[in-house]
């Protein structure tokens, strides 16, 4: 049956970034529907954030379109042009090779939610527009490294 049961679909926590960045991004978490259902051409998840919490650092895709729609709660866009604060039944749309990094924060007392959804490509190259950091992804494997190519170490915060 097409129909996804969220309460079925297990809840993600935590990123792929490497572990300096990894609290940067505390209490969000998201429910992998397009997996779930099967989806391969394109991923859509409902990602969640506690209060305080933010999607990812700001970045942005040179390959991947991304548009977000605010399901629960309220949220902050946070862009090169600012924030601009975003709640249930509201859009954001992040077109590929637009380099106006992005994230969405959540600066509410109570949990939101948002779908996002995304062009899956073979390969992909992401931008983090506040640190020195690039991810490339090839067949699903994500290699964060400096913008130079360079891999982290330790201690490093970009």
């Amino acid at each position: 049956m097409p129909k996804i049961d969220l309460s079925q679909v297990p809840e993600q926590f935590g990123t792929g970034y490497p572990e300096q960045f990894q609290e940067e991004v505390k209490g969000r978490s998201g429910l992998r529907i397009s997996d779930a259902g099967g989806i391969t051409q394109f991923g859509a998840n409902v990602t969640i954030l506690q209060p305080g919490a933010k999607s990812s650092l700001r970045h942005w895709h040179e390959q991947q379109d991304e548009f977000m729609m605010v399901i629960a709660g309220t949220c902050v866009l946070q862009d090169d042009h600012g924030e601009t604060e975003l709640k249930a039944g509201d859009f954001a749309a992040f077109p590929a090779g637009d380099a106006n990094g992005h994230c969405i924060i959540n600066k509410s007392d109570a949990e939101a939610r948002f779908l996002i959804v995304g062009t899956r490509t073979p390969t992909e190259t992401a931008w983090y527009s506040d640190i020195d950091m690039k991810v490339t992804v090839e067949d699903g494997v994500y290699d964060f490294t400096h913008k130079d190519g360079r891999p982290f170490t330790g201690g490093e915060h970009g």
